[in-house]
């Protein structure tokens, strides 16, 4: 087992500043690279290797390929073109002629590449206007016959930053790489998983990375799948992993109430509703129960695709709170998804005699007082809102649960500083986190490691599959013939315009144009029209028409993509479905088949597409389970995407990935269960990979 005494300082990483040459300004340039200890550094690997260590023949080059040459100048001339460059024309002994280009060049340079000097050239062959060359490529002059001396190993290309070079932050590493010889850089991992995975020691696995022997198996370094990788991975992984743990310990270190299920109010709750819930409803619903009764903070995932019944899970919860005499507070990323929580819980609520209160920004003035001073005396027993809930304000009289629904659009310290709302900060109230967005089960075992995990993977009956349609926008007439249709059936469409150019403005430009163009080719349709800019009333005034059946047609934004639930709608048409991620095109498919007339998706692309585009619309087309979707989109998109732009410094890896590195996760479970008495060992694992931000623990 690896040593269980405190890290020596040489171990957590002395600062870069320590090394020969890095004075104050170099130092500014490598936290840029969030490099900001020598330990940073000697973690800063290759993105990929260039082969120097032998000659290849001019006439062996094939475009695109990165060689070292040998040859000798038989022409150089000035060439006057659009830019002013000095050509040279250079032969080796394979018959074959190549071009050196130079855009940037002094006298000295230009006398010294004259015919008949013999050089040595790096550089990537390109097709040229007379036939193949290489733009500024590295070279030296060689001197008499000599051989050429040739590197005896790989050589690594590292990212970079503006103002560092390639030769510049290889002789940094160098010099780490010695410092770690002298100093020492602890294995935090056990000897006995190194034997078991047949990996590397760290100090042998990170010279190996910087510095490949010739014969290294390049595929398998750039697939980042080489032993000295994956040990790298591991452990970063498992820094992770650990991160997450201690942040719930840290949660569950203050104790919950414990909340008895009684069934005084969810026994009448669930007589009343006109439906039967599913059996994954019911047996998340015990899962939940079961939490809520102990004395340690509930901490919750429950996923479930679109339209699974998650809504009810969280009125089971916040009636158990309500049972036991305590509030529950149930919270949505959006005031539409707010609102219509708020519209359900009342409706469901109110008859048994609960007060539901509701906050969000737009509520202001005398009634925002009015909640406040309800929530504050435990008069509103459940409350609805945004994120307004978080508001330094915003006091509860005892918060037994929080339900937060859709959390990846929230940041994890919103998520785990929901404890402060407990009672006066001496207990933490339990957490159920809901989302409609399938996460891979790689993100759910890293990602969410501190959450227990539900999943709905059922739909209520009567649910009809979505038939998905793809089709370019040079046949738009027939699309919006086919609304027109649909409409005149007495059914109601979606109309979605997608984000351009990161602009909302333009976003709901470009909506407001696509309305008034389809009030012009159906005049005999009722349109209305919902953006992000629009006040928070009028959106709900129109939404509340949509669903009243007073509209046929809902030009919108993806403000539409969560909780809004029209089961007469059965099309959708969204245009430029490539500009959006997987995840979000189910999210807003998910708004169509809420009943039981089949429904329809029509996903309307703008020509042509990109390979990735092709892929991502044909597994729309193929599939309506969000979890292979899911899947899919972690492929395509990587982690910080999927969890949402608020969460990706949550998923900031050096060297793991979670795609390529998935099977190491349930041996990362394995393995932090087997280092939980070492607290000083999993802390400095922490601290080397996630270093002053760790952003998990900082509750």
């Amino acid at each position: 087992m690896a040593s269980t005494d405190m890290p020596t300082a040489a171990a957590t990483g002395a600062p870069v500043t320590e090394l020969k040459g890095v004075g104050t300004a170099l130092a500014l340039k490598l936290e840029r690279l969030d490099i900001l200890s020598v330990q940073d550094l000697i973690l800063h690997l290759p993105s990929r290797y260039q082969d120097r260590t032998r000659i290849v023949p001019i006439g062996g080059l094939k475009p695109g390929d990165e060689a070292v040459i040998e040859a000798s100048i038989r022409a150089a001339d000035v060439v006057q073109g659009r830019r002013r460059s000095l050509l040279c024309r250079v032969q080796d002994g394979s018959g074959a002629t190549l071009t050196l280009r130079f855009f940037h060049f002094n006298a000295a340079q230009k006398n010294s590449l004259r015919p008949g000097a013999r050089l040595l050239c790096f550089g990537e062959a390109r097709p040229g206007p007379a036939g193949l060359e290489m733009v500024h490529p590295e070279y030296k002059l060689l001197k008499g016959n000599g051989a050429a001396v040739m590197a005896d190993r790989l050589t690594p290309v590292y990212p970079l930053t503006e103002g560092m070079t390639q030769n510049r932050i290889r002789s940094l590493i160098t010099l780490a790489l010695e410092w770690m010889s002298r100093e020492g850089l602890e294995d935090l991992l056990p000897e006995t998983l190194l034997k078991q995975w047949k990996l590397p020691d760290l100090p042998t696995s990170l010279h190996y990375l910087h510095h490949p022997p010739v014969d290294a198996d390049q595929t398998l370094l750039l697939e980042g799948k080489h032993p000295a990788q994956r040990r790298l991975a591991m452990e970063e992984l498992l820094a992770h992993h650990l991160s997450l743990q201690k942040a719930r310990q840290q949660v569950q270190q203050q104790g919950a109430p414990v909340l008895k299920a009684t069934g005084a109010l969810s026994r009448p709750f669930l007589d009343a509703l006109p439906f039967t819930l599913t059996a994954a409803q019911l047996r998340v619903a015990r899962e939940v129960a079961r939490d809520l009764q102990k004395p340690l903070p509930m901490l919750r995932l429950v996923q479930g695709d679109v339209g699974s019944g998650k809504t009810v899970v969280a009125a089971l919860a916040a009636l158990q709170a309500v049972e036991n005499g305590l509030q529950a507070a149930v919270m949505a990323p959006t005031e539409i998804l707010a609102e219509q929580h708020y519209i359900n819980f009342s409706h469901w609520l109110e008859p048994l005699g609960i007060k539901v209160a509701w906050l969000a920004g737009k509520v202001k003035g005398k009634a925002r007082e009015a909640q406040l001073a309800a929530m504050r005396t435990g008069e509103a027993q459940v409350v609805v809102g945004t994120h307004a809930l978080f508001q330094e304000e915003v006091t509860f009289a005892d918060l037994g649960v929080v339900v937060i629904d859709e959390q990846h659009r929230f940041g994890v310290h919103q998520r785990l500083s929901l404890k402060e709302k407990g009672r006066h900060g001496t207990r933490s109230p339990h957490q159920l986190i809901m989302t409609a967005t399938p996460i891979p089960r790689t993100l759910t075992m890293s990602a969410y490691a501190d959450l227990d995990c539900s999943i709905i993977d059922e739909l209520p009956p009567g649910r009809t599959p979505v038939q998905t349609v793809v089709i370019a926008d040079s046949r738009r007439d027939q699309v919006v013939e086919r609304v027109r249709q649909a409409c005149e059936a007495g059914r109601q469409a979606y109309w979605v315009c997608t984000l351009i150019e990161e602009s909302e403005a333009l976003q709901c430009q470009a909506a407001e144009v696509a309305a008034e163009s389809l009030k012009e080719a159906l005049p005999q349709l009722r349109i209305g029209l919902v953006h992000g800019r629009m006040k928070a009333a009028e959106k709900a005034d129109i939404m509340a028409r949509f669903k009243a059946a007073e509209l046929d047609l809902l030009v919108a934004t993806t403000v539409i993509e969560v909780g809004v639930d029209v089961p007469n709608a059965s099309l959708m048409i969204i245009e430029n479905p490539e500009r959006l991620g997987l995840a979000q095109l189910h999210q807003l498919r998910g708004r169509v088949g809420r009943g039981s007339v089949e429904s329809f998706c029509v996903l309307m692309y703008h020509a042509p597409l990109s390979k990735q585009g092709r892929e991502r619309l044909g597994v729309m087309r193929e599939t309506t389970d969000g979890f292979r979707i899911a899947e899919k989109d972690l492929e395509l998109r990587g982690p910080g995407e999927v969890l949402g732009t608020r969460q990706t410094g949550l998923m900031q890896f050096r060297i793991a990935d979670l795609t390529r590195d998935a099977d190491l996760l349930p041996h990362i479970h394995q393995l932090a269960r087997e280092l939980e008495q070492l607290p000083a060992l999993n802390d400095a694992l922490i601290r080397r990979w996630l270093g002053s931000g760790d952003i998990y623990a900082q509750v």
